[in-house]
C-alpha cells in the first residue's frame, strides 16, 4: 500500500514536470494579443525552459543533501506553482516567470531517479515516472484551449496548473515519511555507506558523457517538435485548434512507449538493439511527417508520438540503470539532465532559427533527422561502457540481528 502511494506521487511528480511548456505551445499564436510577446521573440520563448534546465541542475543534488530528496522536490513544485501564477496573471513576468519554471522542473526532475534507485524500483516505476512526463505534456497541450474557454482567459487557462504542482508536492512528502518509516524491517536488508577512494571522478567517465549526449539530444528533438509542431501543422492547412489537439496526440501516442521502454530497457540483449536503434527510427519518423500530405498526419504524428518518447523512457532508465547506487543516480541524473538539457535548449531556437531563414520546414526537419543519427551512435555507446560510480554511495548490506543481552 505504501508502495503504491509512493508510486502514485512519483506519477504526479513527473506530471507536473511537462505543462508549463507545452500549455505555451499550444498557444503561441495567441502569445503576442494576450501577453504583448513579439513574433521574433517566440523561439526564444521556446527555448527559454530549456535553458534554464540547463542551467538550474545543480540545485537538485546540492538541495537533497541539504534538506532531503523529498522536501527539495516539494520546495520545487511549490516555486514552480508560485511561478506558473505569476508569468500568467503578472504583466511582464511571461519570460521570467518562464525561466523559474524551468528551473523548478529540472530541480524536481534530477531527483525522481534518485527516489527510484533509492528505493530499488524496478523498470515499472521508471516507466511509470516517464509515463507521467508524456501525460502532463498531453493534458498541458490538450486542454489549454478548453480551459480557456471554460475560464474566459488565457491567463487562468496557464495559471491554474498551479494547483496540480502544489498538490504533487503535498503528496511526495507525505509518501516518503511513510516510505521511511517503514523501510527497514526486522530481517531485511539495511543501507551502509561505502567510500570508494580510487573512484574515476563523474566528468572522466566514458559511459556518464554517452549518457548525457543521448538525454540531450533527444530532448533537442523533443523540445523542438513540441515548440513547432504546431505551427508546422498550420502550415500544412490546420486551423489553430486542430494543430494543438494533434500536439496533445503526438503527447498521448507516447505514453506507451514511456511507460514500457525502461520495461524492455531492463534486459541487456534488448537494451542493445533498443538503444541504436530508436535513433534511426526517430530520423525516419521525422521525414515521414515533412513529406506526408494533411490526411496521413493523425496517423504518422501517433507514430512519432512513440517512436520520439521511447528515447526519453530510455534516457531516464540508463540513468538508473548504469549507476552503481543511488548517490550515483543523483549525480550522474544533474550531470546527464544538466548538460543534456543545455544541448537540448539549441533545438527550439536552432529550428525556429531555420524555419525563418529558409521560409518552410525542410531544413529544420532534415536537420533534426540528421540528430536521429547522432542519437543512434550515442545509445550505442552508453549501453557498452562501464558502470557509473562516484564516490560515496550506499549498497544493501544483511541487517544484523538484534544483540541478545547477558
Amino acid at each position: 500500500m505504501k508502495v503504491a502511494f509512493l508510486l502514485c506521487a512519483l506519477a504526479l511528480v513527473s506530471m507536473n514536470l511537462r505543462p508549463a511548456i507545452t500549455t505555451l505551445a499550444g498557444v503561441m499564436g495567441q502569445l503576442h494579443g494576450t501577453f504583448g510577446v513579439d513574433a521574433q521573440a517566440l523561439p526564444l520563448l521556446g527555448a527559454a525552459p530549456v535553458l534554464a534546465f540547463g542551467l538550474s541542475a545543480p540545485i537538485g543534488p546540492w538541495l537533497a543533501r541539504r534538506t532531503g530528496t523529498a522536501t527539495a522536490i516539494a520546495v520545487a513544485l511549490t516555486v514552480l506553482a508560485v511561478a506558473l501564477l505569476t508569468r500568467a496573471l503578472v504583466p511582464g513576468f511571461l519570460f521570467p516567470g518562464t525561466l523559474v519554471a524551468g528551473a523548478a522542473i529540472m530541480t524536481a526532475s534530477v531527483l525522481v531517479p534518485q527516489i527510484v534507485k533509492a528505493n530499488r524500483g524496478t523498470g515499472w516505476w521508471t516507466g511509470l515516472c516517464t509515463m507521467g512526463f508524456g501525460l502532463g505534456a498531453a493534458l498541458g497541450a490538450g486542454l489549454v484551449q478548453p480551459l480557456q474557454e471554460a475560464l474566459g482567459s488565457l491567463e487562468l487557462a496557464l495559471a491554474i496548473w498551479a494547483v496540480p504542482a502544489v498538490l504533487a508536492a503535498v503528496m511526495i512528502k507525505a509518501a516518503t515519511r511513510k516510505a521511511a518509516a517503514h523501510q527497514v524491517a526486522p530481517g531485511t536488508s539495511t543501507p551502509a555507506t561505502v567510500f570508494e577512494a580510487d573512484t574515476v571522478p563523474l566528468r572522466r567517465q566514458g559511459t556518464a558523457w554517452a549518457i548525457t549526449a543521448f538525454f540531450g539530444l533527444q530532448a533537442m528533438l523533443y523540445f523542438a517538435v513540441t515548440s513547432w509542431l504546431a505551427v508546422f501543422l498550420e502550415s500544412k492547412g490546420f486551423a489553430t485548434g486542430e494543430a494543438a489537439a494533434l500536439l496533445a496526440w503526438f503527447s498521448i501516442a507516447g505514453l506507451p512507449g514511456s511507460l514500457l521502454t525502461p520495461v524492455l530497457a531492463s534486459r541487456p540483449r534488448i537494451l542493445r538493439i533498443l538503444a541504436p536503434g530508436l535513433g534511426i527510427l526517430v530520423a525516419a519518423a521525422l521525414l515521414a511527417v515533412l513529406v506526408a500530405p494533411q490526411g496521413l498526419q493523425f496517423t504518422l504524428i501517433g507514430v512519432l508520438g512513440i517512436i520520439q518518447s521511447a528515447p526519453f523512457g530510455l534516457g531516464m532508465a540508463l540513468i538508473v540503470i548504469r549507476s552503481a547506487g543511488p548517490r550515483t543516480a543523483g549525480r550522474l541524473s544533474a550531470m546527464t539532465q544538466g548538460f543534456g538539457f543545455s544541448l537540448a535548449a539549441a533545438g527550439p531556437l536552432l529550428a525556429g532559427l531555420l524555419h525563418t531563414w529558409t521560409g518552410g520546414w525542410t531544413a529544420p526537419f532534415w536537420c533534426m533527422a540528421g540528430v536521429g543519427i547522432l542519437l543512434a551512435v550515442a545509445g550505442f555507446a552508453a549501453v557498452n561502457g562501464a558502470q557509473v560510480t562516484v564516490g560515496e554511495d550506499t549498497v544493501d548490506l544483511p541487517a544484523q540481528p538484534a544483540a541478545v543481552g547477558p
